[in-house]
Formats: structure tokens, sequence, C-alpha cells
């Protein structure tokens, strides 16, 4: 029978709490399986554990595994008393916690602390099978990153290569953001990295994320000038004003304005191929945010099955540099 816990309330709880082997080892057992321990591969629930080990042994089917097994947790070294204070610490920061901090707050390697981040914001992307929506509804676009001239020449034209038809915008990311209105704290969000911001894919992304008939609000970008055949569209012309009564996208500028602060003031440099799981990160955490810290934290934890990523698709080592 496994043994259940609350979930602490304060960092300073999970910090002490997760340092007891035995603990975190239990807490992460009870999330994965509340219902009883399963076997992975055969699915019978007659499975033994070995303490000294942390391992799990089907008396069925004779299989062994862990409770990390189907986790971005697996095949990590490091253990769950250090993974689950990371997991509360970066969901848990307003903007962020780099690499460097996480090295030193629980004492792994920053190259280590670097690549448990990634899985952490693995955990944290949004699926991709979501409903659309309807009632009061933004759409805006922005372009994260800074300009190739301040970049390593290497760099700079690695981002000129991936960025190619961002008109003027060289050097930086486009990324596109679907905002539903709803009371204070209610409001959600939905964020890509877009290859390009055409009228094409505008189209495609409302098409995607709106019911016909709802009331869409953005800005006087050319780029929408087609959403008034589904949608009652609404803009707002940021040369003469930023409102007018409730046509605006402030709600949306509020995010790209948490997301811009997170990566220049936390991440400082973010190369484009990451870029999506900066961005996925801090969509989690605006939706997130009626939640307290201990709500998010276990939320998330739920997340972390199912879902795996190796260093090398991390690094992104397998890519041709030529389409980088």
């Amino acid at each position: 029978m496994i043994k259940t816990y609350a979930a602490p309330a304060t960092l300073y709880d999970a910090i002490r709490f997760f340092s007891d082997p035995g603990f975190a080892q239990q807490f992460f057992v009870q999330l994965r399986w509340p219902d009883g321990i399963v076997c992975v591969a055969c699915e019978s629930k007659n499975v033994a554990y070995y303490e000294k080990r942390r391992v799990y042994q089907c008396r069925e089917c004779r299989r062994q595994f862990t409770a990390k097994l189907g986790t971005i947790f697996e095949d990590s070294a490091i253990t769950l008393e250090k993974w689950l204070p990371a997991l509360w610490l970066l969901v848990n920061a307003k903007n962020g916690i780099s690499s460097y901090e996480l090295h030193r707050a629980i004492g792994v390697t920053q190259k280590t602390a670097w690549f448990m981040l990634g899985r952490i914001r693995l955990a944290m992307q949004a699926g991709s099978f979501a409903p659309k929506w309807g009632g009061e509804v933004e759409i805006d676009e922005t372009y994260i990153g800074g300009l190739a001239k301040f970049m390593h020449k290497g760099k700079g034209s690695k981002h000129e290569r991936m960025i190619k038809g961002n008109r003027g915008m060289v050097g930086k990311t486009a990324v596109a953001g679907v905002l539903r209105r709803g009371p204070k704290g209610k409001s959600r969000i939905r964020a890509v990295v877009a290859e390009r911001l055409s009228k094409k894919q505008a189209n495609e992304r409302s098409a995607a994320n709106v019911i016909p008939g709802a009331e869409l609000f953005t800005d006087a970008s050319l780029n929408y000038n087609d959403f008034r055949k589904q949608f009652i569209h609404k803009t707002i012309d940021h040369a003469v004003a930023y409102a007018k009564g409730n046509i605006h996208t402030n709600s949306l500028e509020n995010f790209w304005s948490l997301l811009k602060r997170a990566i220049k003031g936390t991440y400082v440099s973010v190369d484009p191929y990451h870029v999506f799981r900066y961005v996925g990160e801090q969509v989690r955490r605006f939706n997130d945010r009626e939640l307290n810290d201990a709500q998010r934290f276990v939320c998330l934890l739920r997340d972390v099955m199912g879902k795996r990523l190796t260093y090398r698709d991390l690094s992104g080592k397998d890519l041709d540099p030529a389409t980088t």
C-alpha cells in the first residue's frame, strides 16, 4: 500500500521534506500510481519493491523498473531529492531560474542544471490538442531576441538563416499569441514560435484557435484584414491610442512584457532553437497564476509522465547546421 503525503506548502518545506529519499520517492509514487503500483510492461499490480536499490519488480513478468521510467527523469543519475526542488523552483519563479542559479541551489554542475531545466520545460509544454475559444479573444505577435550585429559572428549568421523572411527583423524570433479574456486571473493564453508573421499564418492560427463569430481584438496590422470574414473583428491603431474601451490588446502586451523580462533579465541570451521552450515555460506559468505554489508544483509533477528528452535532442546535435 502506498503511503500518502500532503504536498509541502512552501519552498522551505519542499527542500526539507524532499531531502528525505524515502519521502521524495513515496511522494512521486503516490502521484504516478494513486491506485497502486502497476507494472510498466504487463500492468500487473503484483509488484515487489527493493528499497535499497529503489527498484520495483513485477512478480508476474519479472520486469524490473523504477518510478522514473517513462518520465522526464528517466536515465537520470540525479535523484528525486534534487529533481523535485528543481521543479518547484522553476514553476514558481516568476521570471524563471537560470542554470547557474539552479546549479548553486541544489549542488549539481551547470551543464547538468541546464539539462534538468530543459527536461522540466518539456513537462511544462502545453498539449497540442485544445478546444477552440469563443467570447473575447486577443491576437498579437512579437519578436524575441537581440540584433545579429551584437552577436558572435557565427551565431549572427545562424540567426539570419533561421529567421530568413522576417522583414527587417534579422536576429529575432517571431512569436504569435492568442489570449482568451476572462475575469482577473482567469485569462488563458496560447503562444507559439512562428517561422514568419504573414497574413496566411495569422488566418490559420485564428481558424485553429477561435470559434467563428467570436469577438477578435487586434492591432491595425494588415495581416489581420481577413478576420472580419469569420469574426467580429475590432482593431486598435497603436499610432493613435492603445485602448478604446474594451478594444485593445493590452492583456497580450502584458504577457509579452513578462516573457521578455524573463528572457532578458534571467536567461540573457536564448538561441532561436530553444525559444519555444522558454515561451512554453512562461505560458504555463501565466495560465497557472491563480494557483498557489504547492498546486502549481503538483500539477507540473503530474505532467512529467509520458515525456522524455535526451541531451542530444535538447542540444540539437543531430540537426543539419545549414538548416538551424
